[in-house]
């Protein structure tokens, strides 16, 4: 009776995984993986064909352009005022990336591997913040970099710290980054610590190597919000000195309207870095998850 109850499930497995290698489930599977992906697609086909049209096919019906015009690029760069924008962005980009960074490995490595009075609450409370909705925070953020600005030596508003310390504090950076380094086995800190490692130097040389996975997740999470930002940069800023690409996109809505081929061709030009981006960092991605021996 034991074997013949052991026997079952095994049976049952079996069973399920035939199911699921039937020519009909694959097709059912890859059929709406196809239908997922068409959907996902249009909207960004769409996108670059009116960025070749002219204004009145673009807003139109028309789906594919009768003519291309390539010069809506061009005109879209100039217009949009992109070659000023897009230095600030690549700046702002960098400086929010690299605080982050910092920060955020930092304290999730205090969280994860430092024992200190009244640690698992603080992350606790921490954690609760992140229900709290973005455009929440606006206006007390918007308060505090006026008064910093106002009683330090740097000025915030219309300058980068107002556009990059607000957001250089990412609980779930931190949260992502405490959960990995809680898995690193305590015989590699002890290893360490045998060695004549302190904290500063496990995190460094062991602790890193092994989390590039979620480093490397953070890095483009992190990037795609830091270059897409509109709400806040309007808010802090009223010059251009230091406003992002995406602020260039208003360049193109006018009293009479708005250029719809001008605005979708300065859309394409914005998004082409995420897209790098992510072409370059989904191959080192799956690699580090690889390389890193751990099991999340």
């Amino acid at each position: 009776m034991a074997n013949r109850a052991r026997s079952e499930p095994v049976i049952q497995q079996g069973e399920l995984l035939k199911l699921s290698s039937t020519p009909l489930t694959k097709f059912l599977t890859y059929f709406v993986l196809i239908v997922g992906a068409v959907i996902a697609l249009i909207p960004f086909v769409w996108m670059i064909s009116a960025s070749v049209m002219s204004l009145s096919e673009a807003m139109g019906v028309a789906f594919f352009p009768s003519k291309i015009h390539l010069e809506n690029y061009i005109d879209a760069w100039e217009l949009g005022n992109f070659s000023e924008y897009f230095v600030n962005s690549v700046l702002i980009t960098l400086i929010t990336l690299s605080g982050e960074l910092l920060f955020s490995i930092m304290a999730a490595y205090a969280f994860a591997r430092i024992r200190f009075p009244g640690r698992d609450l603080i992350f606790a409370l921490l954690l609760t913040t992140m229900m709290i909705p973005a455009m929440v925070i606006i206006i007390p953020n918007f308060l505090t970099v006026t008064w910093l600005g106002r009683i330090g030596p740097i000025k915030w508003i219309n300058n980068w710290p107002a556009l990059t310390v607000p957001f250089m504090g990412s609980v779930f950076s931190v949260f992502l980054l405490r959960q990995f380094f809680a898995q690193v086995p305590d015989e590699l800190f002890d290893a360490a610590r045998i060695d004549g490692a302190g904290h500063l130097r496990f995190l460094v040389q062991v602790v890193l190597p092994l989390s590039k996975a979620p480093i490397m997740v953070i890095v483009v999470l992190s990037f795609i919000g830091s270059w897409n930002a509109l709400a806040w940069p309007l808010l802090v800023t009223n010059t251009p000195d230091w406003r992002p690409i995406a602020v260039g996109l208003l360049n193109f809505v006018e009293e009479a309207g708005q250029r719809v081929h001008l605005t979708m061709a300065g859309a394409f030009i914005t998004i082409i870095p995420i897209l790098v981006l992510y072409f370059f960092t989904q191959k080192q991605f799956t690699e580090s998850i690889a390389r890193s021996g751990l099991k999340g």
